[in-house]
């Protein structure tokens, strides 16, 4: 390998470090308010209808510029746009420690929320472009860990903080973790080599054939097992196999890094096979499955139902990731960010209606019942998938 080889291979390392704490940090601030929900309630007397807008104004806020921060990464490149959005995220953020208003939480929370987005489409495009089709799917699954990383980093940091601080001091963590982020980005980050814009000419949409719309809606449908899986195991592990709420948190835990460790063996083997999207009905498959199990074991064994839960909170969550970059590849350069973007978007509207759904299903006690609707969208997902359409061929 030449010298010149070398330093760029090191490079997109580097590159992808910062994608991933760049996307670690947004997710610690995004999935990490509901953390500080009793202490935020003690402090701002708020009810915990109160508490749970707080929650999801982050949330509201990133889904309505998810697809303008694609475009504008796109069009200005992935350093800047990373670097603006999870900059002004951090001040906001900062900026929280001085509001004790209702309203004014809200406000900052959403508009944080819509900042921070910038780091989605971005960091994922940053990633596209520094790794060949050969690593791109392993390159992506490290970048895709980074939910599970915010998670673990805002329940490590954000309780004590806020016990011993109260909860604006606690807000303190994620505001500073976005700006540093956002200061090495800056810094150190290099938008891919591409051709000029005015070399490529315009890309007419790929919108305009249905193979990206097949992509997001069966990318849609496959995140409702995963969500029924998230945001009900810990509260079927507590009323249903009466474990306790301590046992329940630590077990999902160590789950929660299987399934991590889940995306980055779905990428690899995307890599090695040639295709995102046959590993991705694959896995819609093995979804199914795996969900029809975890309702049978509610029938029947304990043991089988904690054998399925782990297997399905890995199996559900490793099909994130080829998605996400089949979405970048059948866009290509031009229209990647706002693909990914897209794709965020639908995911995300599915994954915010899953669990008030499943919960009208579930009732007190219709865990197996859910459980069997969940298996139904990943079977739908399965003919969804546009397989002939990828054109990602392996090197």
């Amino acid at each position: 390998m030449t010298q010149v080889a070398a330093t760029a291979s090191k490079r997109r390392w580097v590159i992808l470090a910062l994608g991933l704490a760049a996307q670690t940090a947004s997710c610690a601030f995004l999935y990490g308010l509901p953390f500080l929900v009793p202490v935020m309630r003690d402090a701002e007397h708020l009810t915990l209808a109160e508490a749970g807008a707080v929650v999801a104004a982050p949330s509201a806020g990133l889904l309505v510029t998810l697809i303008a921060w694609g475009a504008l990464a796109d069009r200005y490149g992935e350093r800047l746009i990373m670097a603006i959005g999870l900059g002004v995220s951090g001040l906001i953020l900062l900026s929280t420690v001085f509001a004790h208003d209702l309203a004014l939480l809200f406000a900052l929370f959403l508009l944080a929320g819509a900042s921070t987005a910038s780091v989605n489409a971005a960091s994922g495009r940053a990633v596209m472009g520094w790794f060949g089709p050969a690593e791109r799917g392993f390159a992506m699954g490290i970048r895709q860990m980074a939910q599970p990383l915010g998670v673990g980093v805002a329940a490590v940091g954000l309780p004590p903080l806020a016990a011993h601080h109260g909860f604006q001091a606690a807000m303190l963590l994620p505001a500073g973790l976005a700006i540093l982020v956002a200061v090495l980005v800056a810094c150190f980050v290099v938008d891919p080599p591409r051709p000029p814009r005015h070399e490529r000419g315009k890309t007419p949409s790929p919108y305009r054939k249905p193979a990206l719309w097949r992509v997001h809606g069966a990318s849609s449908l496959l995140v409702v097992p995963q969500f029924a899986v998230s945001a009900f195991a810990p509260v079927y592990l507590v009323a249903v196999q009466h474990w306790s709420p301590l046992a329940a948190g630590w077990f999902l835990a160590a789950v929660a890094v299987l399934g991590a460790a889940g995306r980055l063996v779905s990428g690899r083997w995307s890599d090695r096979v040639g295709s995102r999207l046959r590993p991705m009905r694959q896995l819609a498959v093995a979804s199914a499955a795996v969900m029809l199990l975890v309702a049978l074991g509610d029938r029947t064994w304990p043991w089988l139902v904690i054998i399925a839960l782990v297997l399905a909170a890995v199996i559900t969550v490793s099909d994130n990731g080829l998605g996400f970059t089949a979405s970048a590849e059948l866009a290509g350069i031009d229209w990647a960010g706002r693909a990914m973007g897209a794709q965020n978007t639908t995911q995300n509207v599915a994954a915010a209606l899953t669990p008030p759904l499943l919960g009208l299903v579930i009732g007190d006690t219709r865990y197996a019942l859910a459980f069997v609707i969940a298996a139904v969208f990943p079977l739908l997902a399965i003919g969804l998938i546009p397989v002939r359409a990828e054109r990602f061929t392996h090197d």
